[in-house]
Parts: structure tokens; C-alpha cells; sequence
């Protein structure tokens, strides 16, 4: 079903962020908008310091935009939300408490303790398949296992919306293939609106139905390119002419914003 047709999640309406430093002004986003619908997965790349991540935490609720405003399910963003679940690439952990506590965290905040929480935990421990890793420290995890208890975190205060700031990036390839399947299947199982950033377009594509390209900064919206490749995507996908085909475009447009912000 076309994106158009279904519920509108997310309204990013001609947003703008403008940083004040010693230089002066410095514009990182400039006008962007777009309508997100209900359960769709969003990619979004661009080169670095396209305003990627700051479009992310002004949706987050954890930036003002200069101008403009972000809506979700037609209320207007202000501050962080449960609605709205992040994800970053550091895996902000709490040190000091265990795979459980950590995923119990937000449960606790919403006032949901005791039996509840833990059995809601479970659901989630489960889903990353750390259950036999529920009285380990992050010290004691990889960095994929890290990024697992991150996200049973942000599923298990049942967000609708899901916000990812480059989770993969720092793991290593078979890692982070893994992961990118697991997170497939959790979100066709869950359901969720996905705001997904990255700078592999590989990663991009192997996930999304549509891939946002950013220009280079100001960061503007440049392109929206559908994914009609159907589900389930496996990495055999990326042997097929039309993800090539796909790949060379985005890459391409990428590339050619690279090239303005070295000039």
C-alpha cells in the first residue's frame, strides 16, 4: 500500500535548524519536509554533516527546530515522548545495571514496576535472544549484544515510532548483517514506524521501502527513492539488478553532495 494512502505517523513540516558559534551562524537544516505513514521504514542518508542526526533529535523531541515543527499523530512535538523510541549508535547503557534492569528502565519510568515490567522485559530479552545474558553488565557483552539490549529497551516501552542514529555503525559486518535481519523481523512482527539513519547504502536499501537522500549542508530533503523490492530481503538481494540499479542512483546522489561539501 502507497505510503500516501495510508495514516500519516510523522509531519516534518519546513523545518529548519540554524547552530550559533564563535564563526556565526551555521545553517544545518533548511526547509525539509516530509510525511512518514503509520508502520513505514524511512532510511535517510546524506554526507556527513548534512543534518541527518539533527533532523532525528528534533523528531526525538530532543532539539528545538529555529522554524517549523514536527507532528506526530497530529500533535505537534514538544520535548521527548514514549511515543517516540531512539536508538543511538553508542549504545547507552547504564554501566551499573544488568541486561533486565536496563530493558526495565524505561518500564519503570512510566510507572510500570514489579511483575508487569518483568514479564514485558522478558518479551523483549527474548525478541534480541539475550535471554541467557540477563544478569550480565555491558561490560561483559560485544558490542552486538550492546546494541540488542539498546533495542529491546526502546520496543519494550511500546513505542509507535522508532528512531535509529546509525545503530550499526560500529559493529562489524557479520554483526551488523545480523542485526539488520533480526530488526526486519521485529518490525513486520511490531509493527512500527521506522526513522532509520545510516551511511551504508547497502544497510539502506536492505531495509527501507523508502530511502531519503539529503543534500549537503544546508541540509535539505534532495531525493525520496521507493524500494520496490518486496520482503523478506535476504543478502542474496544485493546480487539483483534491481538493487544494483538501486544502489549505483543513491550512491551516485550521494556521492555528487560529497563532491559540494569539499569544494
Amino acid at each position: 500500500m502507497a505510503g500516501e494512502e495510508r495514516n500519516i505517523k510523522l509531519k516534518i513540516e519546513n523545518v529548519k535548524k540554524i547552530y550559533n558559534s564563535r564563526n556565526g551562524e551555521m545553517i544545518a537544516l533548511n526547509g525539509v519536509n516530509l510525511n512518514i505513514a503509520e508502520n513505514e521504514f524511512i532510511c535517510v542518508v546524506g554526507p556527513s554533516g548534512c543534518g541527518k542526526s539533527t533532523l532525528l533529535n528534533i523528531i526525538a523531541g530532543l532539539l528545538e527546530p529555529t522554524s517549523g515543527n514536527v507532528y506526530c499523530d497530529g500533535k505537534k512535538v514538544v520535548g521527548t515522548g514514549t511515543e517516540r523510541g531512539v536508538v543511538f549508535q553508542q549504545y547507552a547503557l547504564f554501566p551499573w545495571m544488568t541486561v533486565k534492569k536496563n530493558v526495565m528502565f524505561g518500564l519503570n519510568l512510566q510507572g510500570i514496576k514489579g511483575e508487569e515490567a518483568e514479564e514485558r522485559a522478558m518479551k523483549y530479552i527474548k525478541m534480541v535472544q539475550l535471554e541467557d545474558f540477563l544478569n550480565h553488565y555491558p561490560k561483559e557483552l560485544s558490542g552486538g549484544m550492546k546494541q540488542r539490549v539498546a533495542i529491546a529497551r526502546a520496543y519494550a516501552v511500546n513505542p509507535s515510532v522508532l528512531l535509529m542514529d546509525e545503530p550499526f555503525g560500529a559493529l562489524d559486518a557479520q554483526t551488523r548483517t545480523q542485526l539488520q535481519s533480526e530488526l526486519l523481523e521485529t518490525w513486520e512482527k511490531e509493527q512500527k514506524t521506522c526513522f532509520f539513519i545510516t551511511h551504508d547504502v547497502d544497510e539502506a536499501i536492505i531495509l527501507a521501502q523508502k530511502v531519503i537522500i539529503m543534500s549537503a549542508r544546508p541540509g535539505r530533503i534532495k531525493e525520496i527513492v521507493d524500494i520496490n523490492i518486496p520482503y523478506p530481503r535476504t543478502q542474496e538481494t544485493k546480487m539483483s539488478p534491481e538493487f544494483l540499479d538501486l544502489k549505483n542512483h543513491i550512491w551516485g546522489q550521494v556521492y555528487h553532495e560529497y563532491l559540494e561539501v569539499r569544494k
